[in-house]
C-alpha cells in the first residue's frame, strides 16, 4: 500500500488501483510511483513501549509483544525480504538493489545490483533443511521474482545464477518446496507453474482468468495454494486431480500463507480481513475489519503464531486467530512479512522504503505458584506470587523458546539450554545445542524433550542427554505440542507421512517398545497425549482422530493385541492431570473430566460413571485446555483470556490411596464423601487390582447387584489362579483368562470359559489340542442349536459330529471329577485373595460347586 499525495484522506492505493488504467504492470508501479508521498527521515521506536493495544486486547498478562525497529533504506519502495539465519537479511526493492542486513553488527551491504528494468516482486531463500546447512549457515541460493516476467536464481555471493522467461506480465510470487524439489511461481498472467529446482519448467499448474497474488506449498509439497480473485484454490500435483476451491473473501485475496505444522492457512485481502482456514475450507477464525487491505501474512515456523501486515500496522496473532498485540509504526503499507527461522524475529518490507524488524518479547509462562516474563530478546523474569520474590535471568544469546513445569524452567538459547530449578535460580545446569534451532520443548517429571530441525532429543534434568528416537522417514521440523507426547517412561511421536501410524519408545533407551511395531489408528491421528503417573506397564496414551474422537490405548504390548477403547466424541482440547491420571477434555459442547480413564479397559458400563461434566457456556466458543494442575484446570477462551475452574479435589487422593495399596483408606474416603462418582473409581480401580472385598463393597454402593453376585462366586472359587481368570474377566479381558488359566493348567476352565462366550471355534480347538472333553464342547454346541433352532454350520463340528457320541451322563461325571480336582489342588493359601480389610459384610471360603460365568 501507498499513500497518494492527491488523496487529502491519505487513504492507500492498491497497485491494482492503477493497473485499471494501465497496459501492463510495469506501467502501473512506474505511474504509481510519481504519484507517491515518501516519508523520509529517521523513525525511532522506544523499545521499552508498546505502541498501542485495540479493543481485542483484552488478555495483557499473556500477550506477545512485539518491539519494533526500522532500518533506514533509500527513497524507493521495498518488495520483498527474507532471512537466511537469524542474523542475517536480505531485502530487494524498486532502487534494483538486493541489500544485506547482518544483524549482529548493524552492517548493510549491496548484495547484487539488478538491471534497470527488473523491479523485485519476491524473494524466497531455498530450503536451509534442504541443503543440509547446519546451525551457522543457511541457505546459498534464492529466487527473485520480478516485473518482467523472469525469474532469477541468484546466489548468496550476488551471482545471478540463471534468469528464466517464466510469465507474460509480472511474476508476482514464487516459492521453494519444503523438500526443495521443485519451485512455484504466480503472475499476472493468471498462471501458476511448476519448476524443477535447476530452473526447467516442468508444468503448468493452471491457468486462471485474473492475476495470481499469492501462492504456499503444502505441507508435503504435493499441493499448492494459490489465490484466484476472492477464491482460494489448493490444487494437487497430480494432473487428474480435483481441486478445492472456496470463496475466501469479499475482496481480492493478496497474500496467503500454509503452515506446515499446524495445516492451516492464512489470508489477508482487500475486504480488509485477514482469516484462517482449515485444508477443507472451512473458517477457523475471521476478523474484524480493518482500516485498510490486509496486505501481507505469514506463519512463524512452529505454525503458534502469525503476523499481518497492513497499511502503517503490524498484528502478531495466536494460531488460533486472536490478537496478541498491535502496532502502528509509520511504514506506510507492509508488501512482505517474513520470519527468521527460529520464530523470534519478523522482518517486514514497508512502503515507505525502510525495513522493519521486530523481536518478539513479554512471553509469560505460569507454573504453580511462578511466573516466568521474557522482557526482552536475552532476559527473563521470574517471580514468585506468594513472598513477591524475583529473579533476573541473563543470558548471552537471543532466546528461542522456554518452558515451565515440574519445578524445572527451561530456556533455549540460539547456541545454549539452561535448566533453572525453582529452588535455586542463580545456578543452572548448562549444555551446548548441536543445533539453535529449538522448536518444541515438552517436559515430564523426570526429564524433558528438546525438538530442533535435526531431531527428537531427551535430556536429564541434570542437563544429560538420555536418548534421541529416531524411526526411518522422521521429519523433525514438523512436530509441535499435539503431535509428540511425553512421560518419565515414554515418548509417543505421530508419524507425518503416515498420519494414522504413531511410534512409541522407550524414553530412557530410544527404542521401540514392545514388539517394535506403531500403533496404528484407523483414521488420521490429530492429537496425542500421555498419562503422567502410574507404572510404566499401565502407560495408556490418548488419541485424538480426524472425526475428533477420543481413543484410550494401551502403549506396552508384547505378544497380544492391542486394546483400545473410545472415551468420548467431539473433543476440542484435552489434558492429562500431572499428579493423577485423570483427563480433563473439552467434548460434545462440555467440560468433561474423567476420574479414572482406565475403566475402558475395565468395563465400559463405568465409562460414563466416572466422569463429571460442566456446561461449555461459561467458558465462550472453541475454548482450549492449557494446564491440568492438581485439581486446578487453566483454560483459555477463544478472544484470548485465560480463565481456570477447579475439579474435585477427592479423586486424586483416592488415586493416591489406590497407588499404595491403603483400600481401606480408600473406602473409608468414599463414606465420607458419598459421591457414587468417586464409589464408581474405586469400584473400577479394586477390580483392575484384583481387590475382592473393596470391589465388592464398592459395586453394592453404587447398585451394581450383578456384579456383586459376580464377585461372591469369585470368592467361592478354591483355586487362585481361576479366581485371578475371573477377575480377568470381570476386567473385561477375555484373552488374558484364558492365557493365566491354560499357564495354570486349567484347561477344562480356559475350554468352558470359551463355551460361555460362544467363542465355539477357540473351544473345540483347545479340546482337541489337549484331547480333553471334546465331547463336552459337542454338547454344549449340540443344545445351544437346539435351543435356537439352528442348524450346525462350522465345518469342524460337523467333523466331529458323526465321530463322538453325545452322553450327559459322563460329561456330568467328567465335570464333576474336574471340580473335585480343583477343590483338593494343594494351594498356598485357601483364602480368596484380598487385600486390606474393607469392612465387607461377606466373606466366604469353599462354598458350592464353582461356576463358570462370564460376561458377553
Amino acid at each position: 500500500m501507498y499513500i497518494d499525495k492527491n488523496c487529502s484522506c491519505g487513504e492507500p492505493e492498491t497497485v491494482e488501483h492503477y493497473l485499471l488504467h494501465c497496459s501492463n504492470y510495469e506501467e502501473a508501479r512506474e505511474r504509481m510511483r510519481t504519484s507517491i508521498y515518501f516519508i523520509t527521515g529517521n523513525i525511532h521506536m522506544d523499545l521499552d513501549t508498546l505502541l498501542g493495544i485495540d479493543e481485542e486486547e483484552i488478555n495483557r498478562d499473556n500477550r506477545n509483544e512485539i518491539l519494533c525497529h526500522l532500518e533506514n533504506y533509500l527513497t524507493e519502495s521495498v518488495s520483498c525480504v527474507g532471512w537466511t539465519t537469524p542474523e542475517e537479511l536480505y531485502s530487494g526493492a524498486d532502487d534494483h538493489l538486493v541489500l544485506k542486513w547482518n544483524l549482529s553488527n548493524n552492517e548493510t551491504n549491496t548484495l547484487v545490483k539488478l538491471p534497470d528494468d527488473v523491479f523485485p516482486t519476491d524473494m524466497h531463500w531455498f530450503p536451509k533443511s534442504a541443503a543440509g546447512g547446519g546451525k551457522k549457515t543457511g541457505s546459498d541460493l534464492f529466487v527473485l521474482t520480478s516485473t518482467d516476467g523472469k525469474i532469477h536464481l541468484i546466489s548468496k555471493t550476488g551471482r545471478v545464477e540463471k534468469s528464466i522467461e517464466a510469465h507474460k506480465g509480472a511474476v508476482l510470487a514464487g516459492r521453494w518446496s519444503y523438500d526443495g524439489s521443485a519451485l512455484v511461481t504466480a503472475g499476472e498472467d493468471g498462471q501458476v507453474k511448476i519448476w524443477s529446482r535447476s530452473g526447467m519448467l516442468r508444468s503448468t499448474l493452471t491457468q486462471n482468468s485474473s492475476s495470481v497474488y499469492g501462492i504456499a506449498w503444502g505441507p508435503d509439497s504435493d499441493q499448492v495454494l494459490f489465490t484466484n480473485g476472492r477464491q482460494l484454490v489448493i490444487k494437487s500435483l497430480q494432473p487428474n486431480a480435483k481441486p478445492t476451491m472456496w470463496k475466501a473473501h469479499d475482496g481480492v485475496i493478496l497474500n496467503v500463507d500454509w503452515n506446515p505444522v499446524n495445516n492451516l492457512i492464512l489470508s489477508g485481502g482487500e475486504d480488509c480481513r485477514y482469516k484462517v482456514w482449515d485444508t477443507y475450507g472451512r473458517v477457523m477464525y475471521n476478523s474484524s475489519a480493518h482500516d485498510y487491505p490486509i496486505t501481507s501474512v505469514a506463519w512463524t515456523p512452529d505454525g503458534e503464531l502469525f503476523a499481518v501486515g497492513s497499511f502503517n500496522t503490524l498484528r502478531i496473532c495466536d494460531q488460533a486467530g486472536w490478537s496478541y498485540s498491535l502496532e502502528k509504526p509509520n511504514t506506510g503499507s507492509l508488501f512482505k512479512l517474513a520470519w527468521s527461522g527460529d520464530g523470534t524475529q519478523v522482518a517486514g518490507a514497508c512502503g515507505n522504503g525502510q525495513v522493519l524488524i521486530g523481536h518478539l518479547i513479554e512471553r509469560r509462562l505460569e507454573w504453580k505458584n511462578y511466573e516466568a516474563t521474557v522482557v526482552s530478546s536475552k532476559q527473563v523474569d521470574v517471580r514468585n506470587v506468594v513472598n513477591d520474590v524475583k529473579d533476573k535471568l541473563d543470558f548471552r544469546d537471543r532466546i528461542i523458546k522456554l518452558s515451565f513445569a515440574f519445578s524445572h524452567l527451561i530456556v533455549a538459547t540460539s547456541s545454549q539450554c539452561y535448566i533453572f530449578n525453582v529452588r535455586n535460580f542463580n545456578t543452572p545446569m548448562i549444555f551446548d545445542l548441536k543445533e539453535g534451532n529449538v522448536t518444541l520443548i515438552l517436559q515430564a517429571e523426570k526429564h524433558f524433550v528438546l525438538v530442533d530441525t535435526a531431531g527428537v532429543y531427551v535430556y536429564s534434568y541434570d542437563g544429560r542427554m538420555v536418548s534421541s528416537p529416531r524411526y526411518a522417514g522422521m521429519r523433525a521440523d514438523v512436530l509441535n505440542y499435539q503431535t509428540v507426547a511425553l512421560s518419565n517412561d515414554t515418548i509417543a511421536i505421530r508419524d507425518k507421512t503416515d498420519e494414522k501410524v504413531v511410534y512409541v519408545f522407550d524414553a530412557q533407551t530410544g527404542k521401540n517398545l514392545g514388539d517394535g511395531k506403531p500403533i496404528t489408528h484407523k483414521l488420521e491421528v490429530m492429537e496425542i497425549a500421555l498419562d503422567q503417573c502410574g507404572p510404566a506397564t499401565e502407560r495408556r496414551l490418548a488419541i485424538v482422530d480426524k472425526n475428533r474422537d477420543l481413543y484410550v490405548t494401551s502403549v506396552r504390548v508384547f505378544g497380544g493385541e492391542r486394546k483400545t477403547h473410545k472415551l468420548g466424541n467431539m473433543i476440542q482440547s484435552l489434558a492429562w492431570n500431572d499428579s493423577a491420571n485423570m483427563l480433563a477434555a473439552f467434548a460434545d459442547s462440555k467440560f468433561t473430566v474423567w476420574y479414572y480413564p482406565n475403566v475402558t479397559f475395565i468395563t465400559s458400563m463405568l465409562t460414563m460413571c466416572v466422569c463429571a461434566e460442566k456446561c461449555i457456556c461459561e467458558f465462550g466458543k472453541n475454548p482450549q485446555i492449557l494446564q491440568f494442575t492438581g485439581n486446578h484446570v487453566v483454560i483459555r477462551r477463544a478472544e484470548g483470556s485465560i480463565v481456570s475452574t477447579v475439579t474435585s479435589p477427592y479423586p486424586s487422593i483416592l488415586h493416591n490411596y489406590v497407588q499404595s495399596s491403603r483400600f481401606a483408606d480408600a473406602v473409608r474416603l468414599c463414606r465420607f464423601v458419598k459421591d457414587d462418582i468417586l464409589w464408581a473409581c474405586l469400584a473400577a480401580m479394586s477390580a483392575y487390582a484384583k481387590d475382592l472385598n473393596t470391589a465388592e463393597v464398592s459395586y453394592a454402593a453404587i447398585l451394581e447387584a450383578e456384579k456383586v453376585q459376580f464377585i461372591v462366586n469369585i470368592k467361592d472359587i478354591p483355586v487362585k489362579e481361576a479366581r485371578n481368570a475371573e477377575m480377568a474377566l470381570l476386567c473385561g479381558s477375555p484373552q488374558d483368562a484364558e492365557a493365566i488359566l491354560l499357564t495354570a493348567g486349567l484347561t477344562f476352565r480356559a475350554i468352558m470359559l470359551n463355551i460361555q462366550l460362544y467363542n465355539w471355534d477357540r473351544a473345540l480347538e483347545l479340546a482337541v489340542k489337549h484331547k480333553t472333553h471334546v465331547d463336552t464342547v459337542l454338547g454344549y454346541r449340540q443344545r445351544y442349536l437346539e435351543r435356537f433352532s439352528k442348524k450346525e454350520n462350522i465345518k469342524r463340528y460337523q467333523q466331529y459330529k458323526d465321530g463322538i457320541e453325545i452322553d450327559w451322563e459322563k460329561i456330568e461325571s467328567k465335570i464333576e471329577y474336574e471340580y473335585q480336582k480343583e477343590r483338593e489342588r494343594p494351594t498356598p493359601s485357601s483364602q480368596p485373595a484380598s487385600t486390606g480389610s474393607t469392612g465387607s459384610s461377606v466373606s466366604r471360603t469353599g462354598g458350592p460347586r464353582p461356576r463358570v460365568t462370564a460376561q458377553t
